[in-house]
């Protein structure tokens, strides 16, 4: 039995051999293969990788649409289903905003309507006044800043102007391109820490250039990190912008205006890069109840996205139909 017990006791040192040599194998292989390398070299940094929340709160997002009218059978219809009607199909985009600007086409006042009740072609047709619950509507889907500076924000005069004034700040809607106004049209506005300045040019004002050009100027006075004009401008209808409207846009953006968006020609014109700078010449309609051309019943709404850090400016371009149901849609 002897022979036995030392025939095992070889085979466990050979067992106990083999292990070791396998473990020893085995550490060096994955000493050798290096998949992931440290070093301590201070010249190598650290760069925090952004998250989606740090990314959103460093871009401010702001969206242009074009002319909005709540007369006429938009009335009619907000009236039987709510003056926030107009906007359910795009509330998603407009909340998703940091602020919503569009145009204005006209006074909010206690007046009854003259225009529900004329003939198409009618004078009185082309006289608007909106219902006082627009101002809570416009509110209420973010449109926090309005353009006035328009041909029809005067069509029942200076007492329109005023109660249109009135009703916007009660339900904490901001304006600019007041034609009233004694000193500058513009507004500032502050948001995320960037200083934004908003300035209107209305060619249905005495000495227009002139007053966007001052106003440009003040704006740059007042260190703003962004100008933006929004411009009531060119002909109704016309598919492009005239030359002396060009003129206008690159000369403005030639004073300090950072971005041009156009309104007025109720359809889309195109747009124009002049150094660096977009132009929207015209955004077309947003809300309005002029249905008889396929080119009335669209309209163009612009988000830019502005790096708060380096002030860089980005678009996105979203294509809206008014529907004879009154309300808008984004396609």
């Amino acid at each position: 039995m002897n022979w036995y017990f030392a025939r095992m006791n070889n085979i466990r040192k050979l067992i106990l051999v083999a292990v070791i040599l396998a473990s020893a194998s085995a550490i060096l292989f994955f000493v050798g293969k290096k998949t992931i390398s440290f070093s301590n070299d201070s010249s190598q940094k650290v760069v925090p990788i952004a998250s989606a929340t740090d990314k959103m709160e460093n871009t401010v997002n702001i969206l242009f649409v074009g002319d909005m009218m709540f007369d006429r059978y938009i009335r009619q219809t907000s009236e039987r289903h709510g003056y926030n009607f107009p906007f359910q199909k795009v509330e998603s985009l407009f909340k998703s905003s940091d602020l919503v600007v569009g145009n204005l086409e006209g006074p909010i006042t206690d007046n009854e309507s003259i225009s529900l009740t004329s003939k198409i072609g009618e004078r009185d047709n082309y006289v608007f006044t909106f219902d006082p619950k627009t101002a809570r509507a416009l509110a209420d889907e973010n449109i926090k800043l309005v353009n006035i500076g328009n041909n029809h924000i005067t069509n029942f005069g200076s007492s329109g102007i005023a109660s249109t004034r009135n009703y916007l700040l009660q339900s904490g809607v901001d304006f600019f391109g007041d034609p009233e106004s004694r000193g500058s049209c513009m507004t500032l506005e502050n948001i995320k820490g960037l200083k934004l300045a908003f300035v209107n040019y209305n060619q249905f004002v005495t000495n227009a250039r002139q007053k966007t050009l001052d106003d440009i100027n003040k704006a740059k006075d007042s260190k703003a990190d962004i100008i933006v004009v929004y411009a009531h401008w060119g002909m109704e209808f016309a598919d492009q912008p005239d030359q002396k409207i060009k003129d206008l846009a690159h000369e403005f953006i030639d004073a300090g205006a950072d971005l041009i968006i156009g309104s007025h020609p109720h359809v889309i014109q195109p747009k124009e890069e002049y150094k660096g700078k977009m132009i929207y010449y015209s955004l077309g309609n947003f809300i309005f109840d002029q249905y008889f051309d396929p080119r009335t019943q669209k309209g163009l709404a612009v988000q830019i996205n502005i790096n708060a850090t380096n002030k860089n400016i980005n678009s996105k371009e979203f294509q809206v139909e008014m529907r004879n149901s009154g309300q808008s849609v984004s396609l």
